[in-house]
């Protein structure tokens, strides 16, 4: 079987389509000959990553706040109305919020963080998993972060929410594990998007530069990672070679978690 036969027909829905790991990973897909769908909140962003994408193969697209339960039940029926079938859910969404103490984060902030990054997932899950478990089978990748496994200053909101959804993986992987169905997480180091210029303009507006160079120095691989390799991961984890991976952690952080 060749690369663009691996996925010939299946049907992957992705969250966060109009970021740069979602096109990443939706482009990985494509080549492999998958249907895809771009799920994202903001129109104009999805339709201009279609229309990027278009020449690649099937692809797309759905408007949706994932933290509302009625979209994100739109944005399945839109996928099975299309596809007939849900075979790949990547269910990436998120943001980061603002960087601040505990002490000096509003209510309003945590919640808005916990609403995408925490409901979203839990309601893509609860959704997606409806139709996996009437076809019988499927693959789910939950979208975590090394923040979901460990600490970080002047993030909680963030890195709470990502334990969480290292938490649904888990809780939702053995729900299915004999339903044909696997459910697992990624967890990146800092990738080289748009998130990441946020956030390093928030640590330090006046050189942003200088934080990414510190990040950096603190990796074992002295690098970000780039979004083609986060959807790497992703497309094995959907595919038939990790056939006996469900529930897992899956480090995508250049050496960060040995140290």
């Amino acid at each position: 079987m060749t690369a663009s036969e691996a996925f010939g027909g299946k049907a992957v829905v992705i969250t966060g389509g109009a970021g740069a790991i979602g096109q990443a990973t939706a482009r990985e897909f494509l080549v492999r000959g998958a249907r895809v769908l771009l799920v994202d909140r903001d129109a104009s962003s999805v339709e201009y990553a279609r229309t990027v994408l278009a020449e690649l193969g099937d692809v797309s697209t759905a408007v949706a706040d994932v933290s509302s339960e009625d979209d994100v039940a739109g944005y399945v029926q839109t996928a099975v109305e299309r596809f007939g079938t849900i075979d790949v859910f990547f269910n990436n969404a998120g943001i980061e919020g603002r960087m601040q103490p505990i002490v000096n984060t509003a209510a309003e902030d945590f919640d808005k963080v916990f609403a995408v990054n925490v409901r979203g997932v839990f309601l893509g899950l609860k959704h997606v998993l409806q139709v996996m478990l009437r076809q019988g089978h499927g693959s789910i990748i939950n979208t975590s972060s090394e923040a979901g496994l460990n600490g970080a200053t002047s993030l909680a909101d963030y890195v709470a929410s990502k334990h969480a959804v290292t938490g649904l993986t888990k809780a939702a992987a053995l729900e299915v594990a004999r339903d044909g169905i696997r459910v697992n997480s990624i967890h990146p180091s800092p990738v080289n998007t748009p998130m990441m210029r946020r956030l390093e303009s928030t640590w330090n507006a006046d050189s942003p530069e200088t934080v990414k160079a510190e990040f950096e120095a603190k990796s074992p691989m002295g690098r970000y990672s780039d979004p083609s390799e986060i959807a790497k991961v992703v497309v094995f984890l959907a595919s038939d070679d990790a056939s006996f991976v469900n529930g897992a952690q899956i480090r995508i952080d250049g050496g960060n978690g040995a140290a």
